[in-house]
């Protein structure tokens, strides 16, 4: 492949992470909003000299789909660490079931790819592969934080402590400053558990059902449509993969969709939407 080649397929690959990460429905997580150091990681390997054939893109994704796999790890630990009992146990029984669809969807993704032609829809197919679990990393991120102990009050409040510590006891800029301290300190701990608060009555509100959820029902209305359209699109001998990859992704959805919000709950759906609709778009293509 001369130079030319290579920079096209870079520069292609690129945006279309862009789009992928920029199209994700993920509004309900503030990791999401900004770039993560994974997703940085794997663009700066895109642009490697060394990544730029298709097989070196596709080990591009592939090494930020374990970077997003060690996350998950990483925040399931927190979670299981610092939940109560009873929610402890709910994430566990979601980290089952999503891994047990991961399983039926890897078959899926294959049989889905194995109808088009070109190499370079072995970088969708990776992609395809990452969405789903920078998906879920983000979500038990959004959890683990949750539950985790209160941040401690930051250094520049600390800081200022101490400065006030080093003037003259008694003095005016002694007591200014300390007073300075005592205000920022007091802020950021307000702050902290402000927010700590909002995330929480969030989470305790009571979740209406689907069918009174508008967002929900139409978010479930073109799941249906997007699965109706893969299927009639495969071959006959794939169908049964799609129906034991639905049954589990449903699964896995009933063990997770009552641990966050409504707004979450329809991210969740969003998110196989996206990928469901991917996949009816992929089938026989050349």
């Amino acid at each position: 492949m001369n130079l030319f080649g290579a920079r096209a397929i870079s520069a292609a690959l690129g945006a279309l992470i862009a789009m992928m990460i920029a199209a994700a429905p993920v509004p309900a997580r503030a990791e999401a909003a900004r770039a993560d150091p994974i997703d940085t990681t794997m663009q700066n390997c895109f642009a490697r000299a060394d990544r730029s054939t298709t097989a070196g893109q596709v080990q591009c994704i592939d090494a930020a789909r374990d970077a997003w796999q060690a996350a998950i790890d990483a925040a399931m630990r927190g979670i299981d660490g610092n939940a109560p009992d009873s929610a402890r146990r709910a994430w566990d029984e979601s980290q089952k079931r999503w891994l047990a669809w991961r399983k039926e969807e890897a078959l899926l993704v294959h049989a889905v790819f194995q109808t088009t032609r070109g190499s370079a829809y072995s970088i969708t197919q990776a992609n395809v592969l990452l969405q789903s679990v920078r998906d879920r990393a983000l979500a038990v991120r959004h959890a683990a934080a949750r539950f985790a102990p209160p941040a401690p009050v930051p250094a520049s409040a600390a800081v200022s402590a101490s400065g006030a510590a080093g003037a003259a006891p008694g003095s005016a800029p002694a007591l200014a400053s300390a007073a300075a301290a005592s205000r920022s300190a007091t802020a950021a701990a307000a702050s902290i558990t402000r927010a700590q608060s909002d995330d929480a009555r969030a989470h305790n509100e009571r979740m209406r059902p689907c069918t009174a959820d508008a967002t929900c029902e139409h978010a479930q209305f073109d799941l249906r449509r997007y699965t109706r359209a893969l299927r009639d699109k495969l071959p006959a001998h794939s169908r049964a993969t799609l129906a034991r990859a639905q049954r589990a992704w449903t699964a896995y959805f009933d063990a997770t969709s009552s641990l966050g919000t409504e707004a979450e709950r329809a991210d969740l759906i969003g998110e196989r939407v996206a990928t469901v609709k991917r996949l009816s778009e992929t089938v026989g293509n050349d």
